[in-house]
């Protein structure tokens, strides 16, 4: 009975809020109409050189690369003009037919690359720029390089600065070989647009996590 009582008194509230509801004057509703924006006038000035990205990144590709350091010395693994092909490129994966093929699929368009050497240390900068006509090529090859960086042991990571996707990797177990020095590496990547930047720096010494940082985000202010 308690609860038949309660359930009669909602009921009776709601069609008591219908009805005061229904007495009451219509509220007006605003005008469904909108004022009229005038269209401007004359024609847009397209973007300068300076401000249009496209400019900068549709010319040569070597001119966006770090100029080498006054006192460097070119390394004997560089291109001689600077330009990559696409099986030079894939030629340095551990698997590079399935290297190329996958670079095909991922609209590769052309790279560009330049190396010094600098006492002990190497240096080894690539930009890779890709068509993106259906897929996000740069975006893709960041992902895929981040998971092997990361994979690898004793390593540390940063974001790069002024970057979405770019991190910044420390190996701190050399790589060793009988007859040769113990070789550390680190290593920066990050994507800009249609381009795909990768850094490298290799030495017999440790690397401080500032060096591979400075030389990345000297070369993303490039881009």
């Amino acid at each position: 009975m308690i609860a038949g009582a309660a359930g009669l008194g909602v009921v009776a509230g709601v069609c008591t809020g219908y009805v005061i509801q229904a007495g009451r004057p219509p509220t007006k509703l605003p005008s469904l109409s909108q004022p009229v924006v005038a269209q401007a006038k004359g024609t847009v000035e397209p973007l300068s050189a300076a401000d249009d990205r496209r400019v900068k990144t549709d010319g040569d590709l070597r001119k966006l690369l770090l100029k080498r350091p006054e006192g460097a010395r070119a390394t004997d693994f560089g291109s001689s003009d600077g330009w990559m092909d696409l099986a030079d490129y894939a030629s340095d994966f551990k698997k590079p037919t399935g290297a190329f093929k996958d670079e095909l699929q991922s609209e590769f368009r052309r790279a560009a690359q330049t190396t010094w050497q600098t006492g002990t240390y190497t240096v080894e900068i690539r930009l890779v720029q890709y068509h993106q006509v259906s897929a996000p090529g740069a975006a893709k090859r960041v992902e895929e390089q981040r998971y092997w960086a990361e994979r690898e042991p004793d390593t540390n990571s940063s974001p790069l600065p002024g970057t979405g996707d770019g991190m910044v990797y420390v190996h701190r177990t050399p790589k060793a070989a009988s007859g040769y020095q113990p070789e550390y590496s680190a290593e920066a990547l990050a994507s800009r647009g249609d381009i795909y930047m990768d850094v490298w720096i290799s030495d017999t010494q440790p690397i401080p996590e500032n060096k591979i940082m400075e030389l990345a985000e000297r070369q993303v202010a490039q881009l």
